[in-house]
């Protein structure tokens, strides 16, 4: 399964407002219900499908706005927490878990993982039914992979990482396919510690991540693969670097990573020469825009990072950004993807770059 050459997407989160810190703090102080902050975030999601759609992207998503609370940019809370709590086998309790040895200070409030894992409804054809209905584009569903699931818990009952990330790889199958059904024809799966761990753990994520997605044939297969984005700092916002790669002390496995039986790669823009005689008739959502700067790239930077890479044919070529937007202003967020946008008319032959 193709799609046409130079199409666009997003990597899933959206700019946060920071105003949902301000909203939760007042649930938290019973001066709003939790009712208000859904309507809250329904609200940011209609939001997010319409600054894609305005930029001019190809494939949406609902901005993840619907997982977010208090927390607009690290720990990862939008990627576990909300899915933790779907699955049996984790309990309520968390504990701090220290997710790089590049910060001590950058820890995830981890899950406990104390029973064996079972079926849960993890709500994605509810998202995508609710994204369907206001958005004009085709839409995306996005998931956490069974690696990332795994890692940050604290296992109390397996001992063993692959079995855990094994019994996810089913739960997380049956909730694609029942997608598949609901006539979704996107959806993407997120691993962001492929080049934190040894190479016999990312072998068994891959094996995971092909046996969640059996027997999805009829949705475009997207697994994004980065470094994190992540950064616990008061001067997130403010400073010029907002994030770091704190995923990337290991090689990186594009061997292995390669092996996932995916229609799509989504890759950081500095790390898709690794894929160079790799990708098989994959095709590659090149990270063109980098999220970690607040600098919106011209039109123009897009196009020259991808033309860089010679060895990647048109044809397997997607465009998106090198990572999630929740942290980045909205004028920032959206300037990023109208770059990617008008990128992709130029690459197309449309018409020529123009200014972001």
């Amino acid at each position: 399964m193709h799609l046409e050459k130079y199409t666009t997407t997003v990597v899933g989160a959206h700019s946060v407002p920071r105003w949902y810190e301000a909203l939760e703090k007042q649930v938290e102080a019973g001066t709003l219900t939790p009712e208000d902050m859904a309507d809250a975030q329904f609200r940011s999601s209609q939001a997010a499908i319409v600054d894609q759609e305005a930029a001019g992207i190809d494939v949406v998503t609902g901005g993840e706005m619907h997982r977010r609370t208090n927390n607009r940019h690290a720990p990862p809370n939008a990627m576990l927490n909300h899915f933790w709590a779907k699955i049996p086998g984790f309990s309520n309790e968390t504990r701090p878990k220290p997710i790089t040895p590049k910060d001590e200070n950058v820890t995830h409030p981890g899950a406990v993982l104390n029973g064996k894992i079972g079926y849960g409804d993890l709500g994605l054809v509810d998202e995508y039914r609710m994204v369907s209905r206001f958005a004009r584009r085709e839409v995306k569903v996005t998931m956490t992979g069974p690696h990332m699931l795994a890692k940050v818990a604290h296992d109390e009952h397996y001992g063993d990482m692959g079995r855990i990330m094994q019994d996810l790889g089913e739960v997380i199958n049956r909730n694609l396919l029942d997608l598949q059904e609901a006539g979704c024809r996107h959806v993407q799966i997120d691993e962001p510690l492929f080049a934190a761990v040894g190479r016999d753990e990312v072998g068994a994520a891959v094996e995971a991540i092909n046996a969640a997605f059996e027997g999805v044939d009829r949705m475009y297969k997207w697994v994004h693969i980065c470094q994190g984005n992540y950064s616990v700092s008061d001067e997130y916002d403010a400073g010029d670097q907002i994030g770091h790669r704190y995923f990337d002390f290991e090689a990186y496995p594009a061997d292995l990573i390669s092996n996932i039986n995916c229609d799509a790669l989504m890759v950081e823009y500095d790390f898709v020469g690794a894929f160079e005689s790799l990708l098989g008739d994959k095709q590659l959502a090149f990270g063109a825009a980098d999220v970690q700067n607040k600098q919106v790239e011209t039109p123009d930077e897009i196009v020259e990072r991808v033309q860089a890479e010679r060895w990647l044919q048109p044809e397997q070529t997607l465009l998106t950004t090198s990572c999630g937007l929740n942290h980045l202003p909205r004028e920032v967020a959206f300037g990023k993807l109208k770059a990617i946008s008008d990128a992709s008319a130029a690459l197309r032959g449309d018409r020529a770059p123009t200014p972001a």
